[in-house]
């Protein structure tokens, strides 16, 4: 889907084009965002800005997912977008934009603030597969290239067989933030065909091998995306473990 397969994950409120830019020399996606796409989710958005949490609240969040992508038109990345939506149709809206301007649409399903659960945002939607099946199914109609954010560890939640709907629904791909339960990397590869982007505490040599041999397929850098001295270790296990000799080698 990208290469090389070291993605920058989003950021609330701080990953936008110019942070894509900056990584572009590392990475080959930069996932803009998260932003907050309709009403239910720009409320919630709100209030975690009125306790000092960082978030993008333009006037017009579908203008700016598309001027944000346009500013990345001639950069060397592969971009995307990671929206919250409490409801389908704005969700749609983005992944029109997205697949217009050649990026990937990224659904949230992995905020675990209590703001956006409770207007039925992020985390909330691992819980609801039929709900987050359709904003995928939407979402994929619309032509573009779809993925979906996800965390382990939430409980009542079995994310191989959530894998498998989101690619029933028409996802190209799922974004999961393992916590501490790496080896859940293992258990979505081996469930379904959906490239797997494996997410957290991605920061050397180590936790690249790490999520490698469990068969994922590109690993992603949070919040030290902005840190060249740790893309850049990144980037060097990347090309040890998942570039084209070692791919060949497999």
């Amino acid at each position: 889907m990208f290469t090389p397969p070291l993605a920058l994950a989003s950021l609330s409120g701080d990953a936008d084009a110019e942070w894509a830019r900056a990584g572009s020399e590392y990475a080959g996606a930069a996932v803009l965002g998260g932003i907050a796409v309709d009403e239910e989710s720009r409320a919630a958005a709100r209030e975690l800005v009125a306790r000092e949490r960082n978030e993008f609240l333009p006037d017009d969040p579908l203008a700016f997912i598309d001027r944000q992508l346009a500013g990345l038109e001639d950069a060397p990345v592969q971009p995307g977008f990671n929206v919250r939506s409490a409801t389908p149709d704005p969700v749609a809206d983005a992944a029109r934009i997205c697949r217009d301007r050649d990026a990937f649409l990224e659904i949230n399903a992995h905020c675990r603030q209590d703001e956006l659960c409770a207007v039925g945002c992020g985390e909330t939607l691992l819980r609801d597969r039929e709900r987050l099946s359709t904003y995928v199914r939407r979402a994929a109609d619309t032509g573009a290239t779809v993925g979906v954010k996800v965390r382990a560890e939430v409980s009542g939640v079995d994310l191989p067989a959530l894998a498998v709907a989101l690619e029933d629904a028409g996802a190209d791909y799922v974004h999961v933030d393992a916590m501490d339960s790496e080896s859940v990397i293992a258990d979505v590869v081996d469930a379904t065909d959906l490239f797997v982007v494996a997410n957290n505490g991605v920061r050397d040599d180590a936790t690249v091998r790490e999520y490698v041999e469990y068969g994922a397929d590109a690993v992603s850098v949070g919040r030290p995306s902005d840190d060249p001295a740790v893309l850049e270790r990144v980037r060097e296990a990347v090309d040890r473990h998942l570039g084209l000799e070692a791919r060949s080698s497999r």
